[in-house]
């Protein structure tokens, strides 16, 4: 059996109105809404208090007025609970739902033996559209509409067309009505759906951001710090450590323009500068680094991505890692980053590694990372174009 699409109106499906009851919209909003429809449909219920004033002229006996007015009155009350509860309600509470509605629209007519009366059946339809798949609910319709023409045929052997047409009519604009409804209200949802998605991609680049960002720039300062206060503490000569200091206070100012950068989604990252940062920083912790002499023979579509690799590996080699040697290796679309470092039996990526991941299938790309195939760990970074290993 072919499922439909729940978001697109068709006569097979069942009606879904969920997004009257969306909990980003709030309870009250939605309670609001409710009595909205129950007051507006309520209004449109003068045409049973026209049927009421009718039969108050006595002419079809105390008894049978009394029970058809009683019917109405039921039948009345019942449309605007149905109204309330029914598009929230199960598939079997909606079909028990549309059939009592069906049962009370018909008996004023029966008790009155007047097949007239059965135009007020057009807010059972009404119900009947809202709640079951259209082809059903049509069927309902038309299939009164039928049954009224018969009757009348039988009974006076003419028909009154104009209430007949008030039931093909009411049918025919409110399945038009209803359909527009719920393709309105999903497209509504829809929308809010895609607002808030934004949102949250927003939100994770940011924070996917500051985390490459801060991760690199604070692991380099707390090494210089480190370097410094050791040179403080062993030699009685100051200007090696000022040095650090001054390199220490440019990072600084790096990492905060950097921050409001990436906030401000102004931020560029660049190969050749993230490669040059990493000389600096695996030079303070006593890494040997065998650096490329120029990366620009990697394709421009991807150096900022590539950028964002070395980043964060080298700075995982400075954080986690033992490592005394440290390589970058890069071809036109391919980016190496491997170290002699002890690799932990299970290594569980952490954000980092999740982020850049991400960045790499932004553009196609992919990421490989563990135990390197000389020891160690090796960060593998693939463009969309490489077919093989690097």
């Amino acid at each position: 059996m072919r499922e439909t699409d729940p978001d697109r109106f068709s006569i097979r499906q069942w009606p879904d109105w969920s997004f009257w009851t969306d909990p980003l919209r709030g309870a009250s909003e939605l309670h609001r809404g409710r009595v909205r429809s129950v007051l507006v449909n309520g209004l449109m219920m003068g045409f049973l208090a026209a049927w009421v004033i009718d039969l108050s002229d006595g002419r079809n006996g105390a008894v049978r007025t009394g029970l058809a007015v009683g019917f109405l009155c039921c039948y009345a009350l019942a449309y605007l609970l149905v109204l309330w509860f029914g598009p929230v309600a199960l598939r079997r509470r909606r079909i028990a739902m549309v059939a009592v509605m069906f049962v009370l629209g018909a008996l004023p007519a029966l008790i009155l033996g007047s097949p007239v009366y059965l135009t007020d059946l057009t807010y059972a339809i009404a119900i009947g559209l809202m709640l079951l798949p259209l082809r059903f609910s049509l069927l309902l319709g038309f299939g009164t509409a039928a049954a009224q023409i018969a009757w009348m045929a039988v009974k006076d052997g003419r028909v009154g067309w104009g209430v007949v047409l008030t039931l093909v009519a009411v049918t025919a604009i409110l399945g038009v009505v209803y359909a527009l409804m719920f393709t309105i209200g999903h497209l509504k949802l829809a929308r809010e759906q895609v607002r808030r998605m934004a949102v949250d991609q927003e939100r994770q680049r940011v924070a996917r951001d500051l985390h490459d960002v801060l991760g690199h720039s604070l692991s380099t300062m707390t090494l210089k710090l480190g370097l410094a206060r050791r040179i403080l503490e062993s030699s009685d000569d100051a200007a090696p450590a000022l040095a650090e200091i001054r390199d220490l206070e440019g990072l600084c100012r790096e990492a905060l323009s950097d921050v409001r950068a990436t906030v401000s989604d102004y931020r560029t990252v660049s190969l050749a500068t993230e490669v040059a940062g990493a000389k600096v920083a695996l030079r303070a912790a006593g890494v040997q680094a065998e650096l490329p002499a120029a990366a620009d023979g990697v394709a421009p579509e991807l150096q900022g991505v590539f950028g964002y690799v070395v980043r964060e590996a080298v700075t995982n080699v400075l954080r986690h890692s033992d490592a005394q040697r440290c390589s970058i290796r890069v071809g036109r679309d391919w980016l190496e980053i491997a170290d002699d470092g002890t690799v932990p039996a299970d290594v569980v990526p952490g954000h980092g590694l999740t982020g850049l991941a991400e960045r790499m299938a932004v553009v196609s790309g992919s990421l490989e990372h563990g135990r390197g195939p000389q020891g160690g760990f090796r960060v593998l970074a693939r463009g969309p174009a490489t077919g093989g290993a690097a």
